[in-house]
């Protein structure tokens, strides 16, 4: 099938409703009736008269939310699919991808003093540890954390330098993650009031689509990569969690990407 039939395959308006990753599971286990996970299957390349046996199962605290795992005929291997599930009610709008403690991104090598600026930027450390080191403060627009353009000119350098230097790194591990429960696949299901709809692209096309972009100051003074947005957690209630970091992005605009590869 050609690639262009797989794009409007997968941005077809799906038909039933979509409640939570256990029914996508249960969506795969039933494929022989299913028309939406023979779909899902054919975008993954797999021919449906060669698949003898399809198990699909929920996968925890991973990037991966459903794994799919299928038996072809006449094969003794079992190729496995890794599947991260975005469920969306919005037309437009943010959606985590990833949070954390700062100290929690070890694998970054992030260097003490990037690591402490972050800190500041999130509230984890408290604006007057920050300010203590200098003459002058700016007045700061909220007073739990310390936004990007209140940072000194170098200590801003330093945080977006970091991001610019490790971002492939953290393009795939934000969104894709590591070892055998990294997603190979992102699969948008979008629950509106007119209907329902679905996308479902391979983790390469979404890091590159994301990911592929300017490190730069946001308008609203956190930290873009690309269509990613790095910022402070917030909300919770004003629990010591919402000084985590958080990245986000927005799912829906994959149906935006199908539309234009067509």
């Amino acid at each position: 099938m050609a690639g262009k039939d797989l794009v409007e395959i997968g941005s077809n308006t799906a038909k039933g409703g979509f409640r939570n990753e256990d029914y996508v599971v249960e969506k795969f286990n039933n494929w022989k009736e299913d028309l939406d996970a023979q779909q899902w299957l054919v975008i993954m390349e797999y021919t449906l008269d060669e698949i003898e046996y399809v198990r699909a199962v929920k996968i925890s605290g991973y990037k991966t939310d459903v794994q799919v795992q299928v038996t072809i005929k006449l094969k003794q291997a079992i190729d496995v699919e890794n599947l991260q599930v975005k469920l969306v009610s919005n037309k437009r709008g943010k959606n985590q991808i990833d949070k954390r403690w700062v100290d929690n991104y070890v694998e970054w090598n992030m260097p003490k003093d990037v690591n402490r600026l972050l800190k500041h930027f999130t509230g984890e450390l408290e604006p007057k540890l920050y300010f203590k080191d200098y003459k002058s403060q700016v007045p700061l627009k909220d007073s739990r954390r310390i936004l990007l353009n209140e940072f000194t000119y170098e200590d801003k350098c330093k945080i977006l330098n970091f991001f610019k230097d490790n971002q492939v790194m953290i393009v795939n591990d934000i969104l894709k993650g590591r070892g055998k429960f990294a997603a190979e696949w992102m699969l948008v299901i979008q629950i509106l009031p007119h209907g329902k709809r679905w996308v479902l692209k391979s983790m390469n096309y979404v890091m590159n689509f994301y990911g592929n972009g300017e490190v730069k100051e946001s308008p609203k003074h956190s930290i873009n990569i690309g269509k990613i947005l790095i910022q402070r957690k917030g909300g919770d209630g004003g629990r010591k969690t919402a000084n985590m970091l958080q990245f986000n992005i927005d799912p829906t605009e994959l149906f935006i990407a199908g539309e234009n590869n067509n």
